[in-house]
């Protein structure tokens, strides 16, 4: 909106964790517009900033005063507030005295349940000042953490405690009390380069002086400022910083004032794995990894500190000499895990416990390790021994000293031992790859060899915890079956790999056998349900409109790249054009089939001339379609039903079903059964529409 002041509100407390600020900042901006509206308050941009030290919210054009508004208050029936001959019942007179008025003002008013009694009155706005003075504690009590701290006598909880608030309407100030802090119009600084207070007098100098107090309070700035940063410290170098966006976001909110400095170390470091030297440099230090025109790393790093030092050399060599020890450190661990092989690792399996009702990690190697050998026999059965290598090395690394140190490297680890132990770089690959997909939208394995160890493994891991009663909730999925079951579909999917769900499934619970604690059957029903509704959300994210998904899947899911096809297929025919016809009409034929159980259709009693041409028609299209399913090819299947469509409109017209001679009636509901079981193979179309 036009015109309006500005509202400031800055809230200082002791370093709080960069993850928390993101979501906060996002909270403190939903609470405040939903604020201002509910109190009727106008007001124009929203914007939540802040700083480890600070959050902080800008909203411009905010109203001076509440808008005035009339309250109406509905109370009991007329018929109940008010006896037959028209006296006031204790309800009207209760109603009354609860809002304060004599029942001779009491209103009579249409509702949709009929007349009833109420109140209406005007209330006149306050001014925004006293309104935001109550709200603005709400508001932040209501903001929610990872974690919080309480001080004082315990009375007091946030992210962090607070040290100060600044809290402007214009150039007045919104008095309340925070945390234990009054509002007030002084800031602070920077920590180091501007300890001291700073005067706010007017949300429109808080910007300004907040920079010359050595503070640059919005994180956007932040960011294209450590950007630049960063890529220019590098270029001094000769390289560029490794992309890294999830890296970029913490150091955003990790300082204040952002001055990036380059530094460098041993080039001997160089030989450990790229991976791990970038996992050291970003898990410990906030470091940015610095490559060369080919993205080969170099032997240096981009560290941000929050503080501009005299001698920038200084910080960067403090920086160096604490980076040397993770690498040494790092170092150590990498040979340390080689004097043993992947083999004797293996062992050390036996004393981890995967889950305490299924067995420990070795237990489960064995498992998927003899489940993989059976999908690779359907997917790649000239490479079985690859993928029986892989299965038993796959979990090996989850021992080493590396992998305890940055459990992010499993796999990664794994196959850098493999490939320095002279395995087949397949096997390898496939040691690194059998996690796969790792994160939602990350890669699929790249061969079949690990696709097939991947699959058997988080089938196992899937199975077996339905299989214990270990069921993901709204709240809680702590072995992230939702990923790992989204996995195994994605794998399927662009893999395109037509391995039966239900066999997976099958061949997952015979080797849990001994270990399941709820029946067999009740296990697969579940996880195939579970699948069910992964699925849809997959095939939802691909722009695939959620009825038709319905239509496709009531109609079976157990190959789910056939089940993906026929959702395609239906999403074209609708996008041109093709499909609402159809739908239209075969739905009909599905209508009229509920509950009947119709039989095989008898020729010689077909009588009516649309009886004939639609067994005609349909015994035309029939193998064309069926064909045409068998090859995946459901367009064609579409395109091939339309005579079938015409033939079967012109059956309802002219033709009564349920005849009362019975025999007639079951030969013409076997007729359409006959068409409902051949376009069954792509969807039910009673969902469609």
């Amino acid at each position: 909106m036009s015109g309006g002041r500005e509202f400031l509100l800055e809230v200082g407390t002791e370093e709080i964790p960069a993850g928390f600020l993101p979501p906060a900042r996002t909270q403190l901006a939903e609470v405040a517009s939903k604020g201002l509206e509910a109190q009727r308050i106008g007001f124009g941009t929203v914007r939540a900033l802040g700083t480890p030290r600070r959050l902080v919210l800008h909203v411009t054009g905010v109203a001076e005063r509440q808008a005035d508004a009339v309250e109406e208050r509905i109370g009991p029936p007329v018929s109940a507030a008010f006896d037959a001959q028209g006296r006031p019942t204790r309800a009207a007179e209760g109603f009354a005295r609860s809002n304060g008025v004599a029942v001779e003002d009491l209103l009579r008013v249409e509702t949709k349940r009929g007349l009833y009694v109420a109140v209406r009155r005007e209330l006149r706005g306050r001014p925004t000042t006293d309104v935001l003075a109550e709200a603005i504690p709400q508001w932040l009590s209501g903001l929610h953490f990872p974690k919080i701290m309480r001080w004082g006598e315990g009375e007091f909880a946030f992210a962090r405690p607070v040290h100060w608030v600044v809290a402007l309407l214009g150039d007045d100030v919104i008095p309340f009390c925070f945390g234990g802090v009054r509002s007030g119009r002084q800031s602070r600084g920077h920590r180091f380069h501007h300890p001291g207070a700073v005067d706010i007098m007017d949300p429109s100098d808080y910007f300004r002086k907040m920079k010359e107090a050595w503070v640059v309070v919005d994180p956007d700035e932040r960011r294209a400022l450590i950007r630049e940063g960063v890529e220019a410290a590098a270029r001094k170098v000769g390289g560029e910083p490794l992309a890294d966006e999830d890296l970029l976001t913490t150091v955003v909110d990790l300082v204040e004032y952002p001055v990036p400095v380059a530094g460098s170390f041993e080039e001997r470091y160089l030989e450990l794995p790229r991976e791990l030297l970038i996992l050291t440099m970003k898990h410990h230090q906030k470091y940015f990894a610095v490559v060369d025109g080919g993205g080969r790393l170099l032997d240096h790093f981009v560290a941000v500190s929050n503080t501009r030092a005299r001698d920038l050399t200084v910080v960067a060599r403090g920086n160096e000499r604490v980076l040397r020890a993770r690498l040494a450190d790092a170092r150590f661990f990498f040979d340390e895990d080689q004097k043993r092989s992947l083999e004797e690792h293996l062992e050390g399996l036996k004393d981890v416990v995967f889950q305490s009702k299924l067995g420990t990690s070795y237990e489960k190697v064995e498992r998927f390790r003899a489940l993989a050998a059976e999908i690779a026999e359907r997917v790649c059965p000239d490479r079985k021994a690859v993928v029986d290598r892989i299965a038993r090395l796959a979990k090996a690394d989850l021992v080493t000293q590396m992998v305890y140190e940055f459990p992010e490297l499993q796999g990664v680890m794994g196959r850098e031992y493999a490939l320095r132990a002279g395995e087949d770089p397949v096997v390898a690959q496939g040691i690194e790859e059998h996690y796969r997909p790792a994160q939602a939208g990350g890669p699929v394995p790249s061969t079949d060899e690990a696709a097939c160890v991947s699959l058997a493994d988080k089938i196992d891991t899937i199975v077996g915890c339905f299989g214990v009663g270990l069921i993901p909730t709204g709240a809680a999925d702590p072995y992230a079956l939702r990923r790992q079951t989204l996995g195994i579909l994605r794998i399927l999917l662009e893999r395109g790999l037509r391995l039966p769900l239900g066999w997976l499934v099958d061949r997952a619970l015979a080797g849990l056998a001994d270990r399941l604690t709820r029946p067999a059957a009740e296990v697969r029903s579940d996880v195939l349900q579970f699948f069910r509704g992964r699925l849809e959300g997959l095939l939802a994210q691909q722009d695939l409109d959620a009825d038709l998904v319905a239509g496709v899947l009531d109609r079976g899911f157990d190959d789910v790249l056939d089940a993906a096809g026929r959702a395609q297929a239906l999403q074209q025919a609708r996008s041109d054009g093709r499909l609402d016809p159809l739908a239209e009409t075969f739905k009909r034929v599905g209508n009229i089939l509920k509950g009947q159980e119709p039989g095989e259709v008898r020729p010689e009693r077909l009588g009516a001339q649309a009886e004939q041409a639609l067994w005609d028609a349909y015994r035309s299209v029939a193998r064309t379609m069926e064909e045409a399913a068998g090859r995946g090819d459901y367009d064609a299947f579409l395109d091939a039903a339309r005579p079938l469509k015409t033939a079967v409109d012109r059956f309802f017209d002219e033709v009564l079903v349920m005849d009362p001679d019975p025999e007639v009636r079951a030969n013409r509901l076997a007729l359409l059964g006959a068409v409902a079981r051949l376009l069954g193979r792509v969807a039910e179309f009673s969902r469609i529409g």
